[in-house]
């Protein structure tokens, strides 16, 4: 219970200022609705009206869990969990491309930061290049890897936006790797040395179990960027499955209420990756003895 009331709290709270700005952004069409229906709205039909409109300027929490009720919950009780109407088909996609950046970016992050560990010359230039990459707008270059995709005579829709996905979250990983395999002080790598342990045997069996803390702390960051990465990749890419999708295609037919589920769709997708991984490191922690 101690733990469960802040964050109840929390939620109740921003719920509220939600319900508020619904209000105050809803008002002036509800407003203009009634000027021209020659009706004067009490307090209580004014707040009604801007709770239910159909393109609202923002959305009331209500309409949004609504709205990704019908687009999963009732599609799975219709038979038509994937159907293209549905937010589960669209979010498979999505994972799909997300999964395989991530791994991507994973293997690129792991085997950077071995590089930076081992050798000096890596740590001084792959390091400041990592930095770097990182201050580039996705936005901006997300176009630039599809243009290049297709002049390599890449046609799939799934590779640029993995590409993309990895990119984001390659840097995270990259980061915590280092900081973990450079964890171990100077007494236990002495140690290993006294028993004639060579690298590959430091490396096993010290650096790479000292860094599963903190290489665990940067998938939970990694996976999130890698879902971040795909829907970024598929507004330019004219995707018309996925997430990303979805929220360009509200947008450009003006319809907030799908934009608003397909955007929680993509928050409670990252929310479970996120689990599943806490529940992984539990489990791999526990099982070589660490506390978490």
């Amino acid at each position: 219970m101690r733990k469960t009331f802040p964050v109840i709290t929390v939620l109740l709270v921003i719920t509220a200022i939600w319900y508020l700005g619904s209000w105050r952004m809803n008002t002036p069409w509800a407003l203009q609705q009634a000027a021209r229906a020659e009706q004067t709205l009490t307090t209580g039909e004014l707040f009604k009206a801007t709770m239910q409109q159909d393109r609202p300027r923002l959305p009331a929490p209500h309409q949004v869990v609504s709205e990704l009720w019908k687009s999963t919950g009732a599609m799975v009780q219709r038979g038509k969990a994937f159907s293209k109407r549905s937010l589960i088909y669209h979010g498979a996609i999505t994972l799909g491309s997300t999964l395989t950046g991530f791994a991507l970016g994973v293997f690129i992050g792991i085997l950077g930061a071995v590089a930076i560990t081992y050798s000096r010359v890596m740590e001084m230039s792959l390091m400041p290049w990592a930095i770097v990459s990182q201050t580039i707008p996705i936005v901006a270059l997300a176009p630039m890897i599809i243009v290049l995709s297709n002049a390599v005579g890449i046609e799939s829709r799934a590779v640029p936006k993995a590409i993309i996905s990895a990119y984001l979250c390659y840097f995270p990983v990259l980061v915590g790797m280092v900081k973990g395999l450079n964890s171990p002080g100077t007494e236990q790598l002495d140690l290993l040395k006294t028993y004639n342990a060579g690298v590959a045997a430091s490396f096993f069996k010290l650096r790479l179990p000292a860094s599963m803390p903190y290489l665990f702390t940067s998938l939970k960051i990694a996976i999130a960027a890698a879902l971040v990465g795909t829907i970024v990749g598929e507004l330019p890419t004219g995707a018309i499955s996925g997430l990303g999708a979805r929220i360009l295609i509200g947008d450009q037919f003006g319809t907030p209420l799908a934009i608003w589920a397909a955007l929680f769709a993509a928050a409670i997708l990252a929310g479970v990756l996120v689990t599943l991984l806490g529940l992984a490191q539990g489990l791999v922690l526990k099982r070589m003895g660490m506390a978490r």
